[in-house]
């Protein structure tokens, strides 16, 4: 259940970003850093959103230059700050990258809309033998510093994972994980009913 109503959301996703130009997607992601485009969170999103449109540029020979520049902005994100995002990751809008430093993203990760990654975040496949695997969120997915979320498991909308998980295991819309690995704790409002 989990894994369709993250795939809906994808497809639309996918409708959606390609009605948005490149500069629309990074205005709204400068909006959502705090207007701040000296982040490097910001940065990392914008070099990954222009990662993603310089593909679509044919014929293919007129895209080498931008994929040399591509490259050479990943390469400075990844190494200067510390975030490796790379274009191949399906990203959301309006996704904010809090901190920088030690930040690991899977290439074939799902990202939904509006999420929050801190620092030392890892989003990773989980076993040597199934190197394509990667985690994929849905929408308003908040996720605590030094988190990692690894292998082919899906985060419901409005999951959060605390601190330092280690989730390994889908987690369904709407609940809290923490803990190595990863538990879902009860909300106040459930503990009330």
């Amino acid at each position: 259940m989990i894994a369709e109503n993250v795939s809906d959301h994808n497809k639309f996703l996918s409708a959606e970003e390609s009605s948005l130009s490149l500069w629309e997607q990074i205005k709204e992601d400068w909006i959502a850093h705090g207007r701040d485009w000296t982040k490097p969170g910001f940065r990392a999103v914008a070099v990954q959103r222009f990662g993603v449109w310089r593909m679509k540029i044919e014929p293919k020979f007129l895209r080498v230059p931008f994929s040399f520049f591509y490259r050479t902005l990943y390469r400075f994100v990844r190494n200067v700050y510390g975030i490796d995002l790379p274009y191949t990751v399906q990203l959301g809008r309006r996704v904010i990258i809090e901190h920088e430093s030690c930040i690991v993203i899977h290439g074939n990760s799902i990202i939904g809309d509006d999420c929050i990654i801190r620092q030392g975040v890892t989003l990773g496949n989980r076993y040597l033998d199934s190197p394509l695997e990667a985690p994929k969120l849905g929408a308003r997915v908040n996720i605590g510093a030094g988190a990692k979320i690894l292998g082919n498991v899906v985060l419901g909308d409005d999951v959060n994972i605390g601190a330092n998980a280690v989730v390994l295991s889908d987690i369904p819309a709407g609940q809290t994980a923490v803990g190595i690995p990863a538990k879902l704790i009860k909300s106040k409002k459930s503990q009330l009913i």
